[in-house]
């Protein structure tokens, strides 16, 4: 029967499978679920995710499996499966959660938000699961293929309490990962949404040779964006200087490790979102935040300019070229509006 030292990991994408292996080098017993059996049993006989992680050895603590029946007796959950199928996979962990006699806690590596209704994953967990669980998010500046390497990393972990968010921290802290606490879980979300957007446009301006200039102002007026909207929704604004607002944009924004970064190259040499999707084989959460932001900024009107310009380019065909001179042509203002 698994003890306190067990966690599940749900979701063995490149994601999840770096999240287990830290988990599993900072002492964990970690169960690493698929909901594709061949999936599971590739990885039990070759350790290794070779489909999302080709290369990387899986640590010897992790157990792969397809049966979420493996994770009775475990309290401690992460999830690092697509936003939408995020509800999906919470409904079918719920009958095993609402058996136990203990408060579960629940950590996400997922960044965005759920399709159509644009409810922060925070707010999904609670309207699934209730009261009983403790959620919380893992994020910031962080590529999965150098996590599972064990390569120096920063990471953030929020919950609505600090304890807690001191507690579940301690899951993935290992002599190469510093891990910071805090508080402010509608922040650190938002933060992991936007910056996904901002990575397209930034993409975008580089496939179509606007050059280093056109970037890094891009980054700067992206991250004036973020913080202007995550306040709106009560995110504090430090948060977003921070790891998960400032480290994370420049990350997804300056390397191509970025799947995010790469569909907006694609679509910025020329080809369809459709075309851009296929070429990243991957989900690329920016695609969904962008529609999701967009709905959620028009109806707080909320001045978002650059994420105004990407949903135009994925949803409305609108001309990339098109889009930067819409931008360039904007009403001239102060630098702080």
């Amino acid at each position: 029967m698994p003890g306190d030292s067990s966690i599940a990991v749900l979701g063995a994408g490149s994601w999840g499978t770096a999240l287990a292996c830290l988990t599993a080098r900072a002492g964990k017993k970690v169960f690493l679920w698929s909901a594709d059996p061949s999936h599971a049993a590739a990885m039990t006989r070759d350790r290794v995710n070779e489909k999302y992680l080709p290369g990387i050895p899986l640590e010897t603590k992790i157990t792969p499996t397809d049966n979420l029946d493996d994770f009775e007796g475990v309290n401690s959950f992460i999830l690092a499966v697509p936003s939408h199928a995020f509800r999906e996979v919470l409904q079918k962990m719920s009958p095993l959660l609402k058996n136990a006699c203990v408060t579960q806690n629940i950590c996400w590596g997922t960044k965005g938000f759920e399709p159509k209704t644009s409810l922060l994953l925070s707010d999904v967990v609670i309207e699934e699961l209730g009261n009983q669980i403790t959620p919380a998010v893992v994020s910031g500046p962080s590529f999965a293929g150098e996590v599972a390497l064990g390569l120096p990393t920063a990471l953030t972990v929020a919950a609505h309490n600090i304890e807690a968010a001191n507690e579940i921290a301690t899951w993935f802290r290992d002599s190469k990962t510093r891990v910071y606490a805090s508080s402010d879980i509608q922040g650190v979300q938002l933060g992991g949404a936007l910056k996904n957007v901002i990575a397209i446009a930034a993409g975008i301006s580089d496939g179509l040779g606007f050059g280093a200039n056109a970037r890094a102002a891009l980054i700067t007026r992206g991250l004036a964006e973020l913080a202007r909207f995550g306040q709106a929704l009560g995110g504090q604004a430090e948060t977003f200087s921070g790891l998960t607002g400032l480290g994370d944009l420049i990350l997804t924004c300056t390397d191509d490790q970025s799947r995010n970064r790469r569909v907006g190259l694609a679509i910025g040499h020329g080809e369809t979102m459709a075309q851009a999707i296929k070429k990243v084989g991957q989900e690329a959460e920016g695609i969904n935040s962008a529609r999701e932001l967009y709905r959620k900024s028009q109806a707080l009107k909320v001045e978002m300019p650059i994420s105004e310009q990407v949903y135009r380019v994925l949803f409305e065909d609108h001309d990339p070229s098109a889009a930067v001179t819409t931008l360039l042509e904007r009403e001239p203002k102060t630098e702080r509006s």
